[in-house]
This record gives structure tokens, sequence and C-alpha cells, in this order.
């Protein structure tokens, strides 16, 4: 018979339950002793370069986001398989969740294709230092790479707008009917000489943008190149691909909005309302809060008066109303 304990406990059970209590513990202070040496390692480096303690920072904080996102995806995944949805009929802020990771993984593919081949990792982290912009994607950024990586992208958008309105009044010359021609001709002259459209004005020559020579599918190459830049797509593909992507990516933005109409704008912190003028063509870093409100409600309101083949209009007043938006004094 198996000696037994006063309490009746195997000699054989005790061990182990005090061999698995000597292991916890054993890996609790190798776990205190890696965070203490990780901390003075921060310290050091905080101390003595800080401007590589930034990144090393900026990075282990992207990392943290970018599993939490990950797992939000995942999150958001599951649900559409179980009940059966697609990322039409998710709410806004999945929809746009879903939208940014996968902007986010493609622009993540290149850096992953360089990294492939064995002693590759110093090269990457290389390039990555001195190209934060082109190769990190937004997690690794710091807060005020943020607000300069904004601001250059919009400057590069902003170059493309003079091209999409030489190309809109260009266009607008090859209407048949006068009338329509005319209307869009005012418009193009108002908007080039510095003045902004209202709403009244783009829904009266809504019908130019279908069907006709203004219709995404039908733009000239240059003309359909511009507006690509301007929805930061790239512009170097066969004319017949940038039209298709360009009306993807504009019905994209079209079923955002009804989401976030459903939301209500009002629902949107600053962070989100922000991102959310800077999708659709203006750069809110030097406006206020009713500012950009006032101008994605304006947004809104066109875009869910518009039916699905006048999509060239959406896309064409990311110029329109936001070139000559007005901005607070610097």
């Amino acid at each position: 018979m198996q000696p037994q304990l006063a309490l009746g406990v195997p000699r054989s059970q005790v061990r182990s339950r005090s061999s698995r209590a000597a292991s916890r513990a054993l890996v609790a202070a190798v776990v205190a002793a890696a965070q203490r040496v990780n901390a003075s390692f921060e310290q050091y480096l905080q101390r003595s370069f800080p401007r590589f303690y930034l990144l090393h920072s900026t990075f282990k904080t992207g990392i943290q986001a970018l599993f939490l996102e990950v797992k939000e995806i995942g999150k958001i995944k599951s649900r559409m398989r179980r009940q059966r949805l697609s990322a039409r009929q998710l709410p806004y802020r999945d929809m746009e969740r879903l939208r940014q990771f996968r902007r986010d993984v493609l622009k993540a593919i290149p850096i992953g294709i360089i990294a492939i081949p064995p002693f590759a990792n110093f090269l990457v982290i290389v390039l990555m230092y001195f190209f934060p912009r082109q190769l990190l994607i937004r997690h690794f950024w710091t807060p005020k790479q943020q607000l300069e990586f904004l601001d250059a992208y919009d400057r590069a958008r902003r170059l493309s707008y003079p091209d999409v309105l030489r190309g809109l009044a260009l266009a607008a010359r090859a209407l048949p009917q006068p009338q329509p021609r005319e209307l869009l001709q005012q418009l193009c002259a108002q908007v080039q000489g510095g003045a902004r459209p209202g709403l009244e004005q783009l829904l009266a020559v809504r019908s130019s943008f279908s069907g006709s020579v203004l219709a995404l599918n039908a733009l000239r190459a240059e003309h359909a190149r511009a507006l690509s830049r301007v929805l930061f797509l790239t512009p170097h593909f066969p004319a017949f691909l940038l039209r298709r992507r360009l009306r993807s990516h504009v019905l994209e933005i079209r079923h955002l909005d009804r989401a976030l109409l459903h939301l209500g704008p009002g629902q949107l912190s600053e962070e989100e309302l922000r991102a959310a003028c800077y999708l659709r063509g203006l750069n809110p870093t030097r406006l206020g809060r009713a500012e950009c409100r006032a101008w994605l409600e304006q947004w809104l309101r066109l875009s869910c008066e518009l039916r699905a083949s006048e999509a060239s209009l959406l896309a064409h007043s990311m110029v329109l109303l936001s070139l000559n938006y007005r901005q607070a004094p610097e």
C-alpha cells in the first residue's frame, strides 16, 4: 500500500504540486528580472540616445496597437461569418477599421518581401529608419510624424487638383446639351477663381456625371490618373484599370458615408472626425473641430443624395468642396 500523509494526500502528489509552485516562482522571478533589465535599458536609452529612445518606444507602442488591431479585425471577421454579413452591412466603425486594415496590409507587403532573404533584417531597419513615411504603417509613426506625413500626403494630393479641374473643364466643353454644359463651366470657373460651390450647385450638375464623358468608366486617361492621385491610388496602371479602381474606391466611400450618417457625425471623436475629413479630400490639421464637422456634414448631404451611377460627381467633389475651404489662422 502507498504511504499516505496525515491528511490522506499521497507524497507524489505533494511533490508534484511543490514542483509546479517552484516552476511558477522561477518563471515569475525571470519575468521580473527581465522587466527590471528592460526598464534600466530604456532609462539608459532615454538619457543617452533620446532620439533612438523615441523610435524604440514608438515601435513598442506600435506593436501593441497592431496586435490589438489584429484581434479586433479577427472579431469583426468572425462576427461577419457567424451572422453572414457583408462589409457593407457593418456599422461605420467596423467598416472603416476593415478598410484601413486592408490598406495597412498592402503597404506592409513590400517591406515583408524585402525581409525574406537571410540577413536582410539590417537592411529593413535601415530602410525603415530613413523612409518611415513610405515603408512604415501608421502604428509606427510618432505623433509628430503623423502630422508631418499627413501634410506631406495632402500636399502631393493637392498638386493634382488643378489637373482634375482642367480635365473637368475640358470634359464640360464636350457635353452635348447646352444648359448642363454652361452650368458645369460656370462651376469650374467659380472654383478656379477661388470660390467654393454650394450643395445646390453640385446637385444641379449631377446628371452630367452619369452616362456621359464624365462618368468614371469614360474618363480620359490623364483625368483618371489625376483623380487616382487625389484618392491616394497608384496612377501607373492602364486606363481601364484606373477607372475600375476609381469606381470601386468611390463606392466604398459612399457606403461608409451611409453608415456614418446612420451613426451620426456628432458621435465621432475628434480623431475620427479628422480622419473622416482627410479620407474625403479635406486636410483638417489646421482646422477647428466645428469647421471639420460643418464640412463633413455638407459632404454627407451630398453623398447620400447621389446614386451609384453618379459616383463620378462624388469623386470630383473631393476637389470641388475642399480646394477653397477656408482654413483657420496659423
